[in-house]
């Protein structure tokens, strides 16, 4: 089924748009659809309603719907953004670095890793499920380091020498917490997101735990 998705204020600006439509399992409920939606609210807090009404994430979906997602209101606690993307297009770090921007932040710290000694390495990705790993990863490490804004990009396919297989960003206020929140970030993402290498045609490295 298809619904409606509105946005405002934060979400709205960050989505360039005012509205999306989202394709769902005739099943599905209001978090069904905010899982669809973790690329745009990250760890944001939202309110949402379903047809004007305001919904809790288990009420059920019913084709045509129109679903609602409030951000917070200024006067809470600041707000975060967090992206994360496991993609098989090459990796932009500068445009990684351009969505942590932050007026509250002195100090924004991009991490690349990049291919190295061999023509090119092989990674493969259980897209979804890493994706959602990368986001708990990286909202953990926000909270724990009180960072501004993070975010994490992992390629997917062949990366060759020297270009990035993931990019790292975290900015904070000060330049301690920032280099502390992105080594806490892709130490995580290696330990446990479902990413895999491969080099001269041999499985080497699995970011999944054993």
């Amino acid at each position: 089924m298809r619904i409606a998705v509105r946005l405002f204020a934060g979400l709205k600006e960050r989505a360039g748009t005012d509205a999306v439509t989202l394709d769902l399992a005739d099943d599905a409920r209001v978090s069904d659809a905010l899982t669809e939606l973790r690329w745009l609210t990250g760890a944001t807090s939202v309110v949402m309603a379903v047809n004007r009404e305001y919904a809790t994430p288990e009420v059920r979906l019913r084709p045509g719907d129109e679903l609602a997602l409030i951000p917070p209101v200024s006067g809470g606690s600041p707000e975060r953004l967090i992206h994360v993307r496991v993609s098989p297009e090459p990796l932009e770090p500068a445009a990684v670095t351009a969505r942590v921007s932050d007026p509250r932040a002195g100090a924004i710290v991009t991490f690349l890793g990049v291919t190295r000694e061999v023509p090119a390495l092989e990674y493969e990705a259980y897209v979804e499920m890493a994706e959602r790993k990368l986001l708990e990863i990286v909202a953990a490490a926000a909270e724990r380091h009180d960072l501004c804004s993070a975010a994490v990009e992992h390629r997917i396919g062949t990366v060759a020498l020297s270009e990035p297989s993931v990019v790292v960003a975290a900015a904070a206020a000060h330049r301690d917490a920032a280099f502390a929140g992105a080594r806490d970030m892709i130490d995580n993402l290696k330990a446990q997101a479902p990413i895999w290498k491969r080099e001269a045609g041999e499985w080497v490295e699995s970011h999944a735990p054993a």
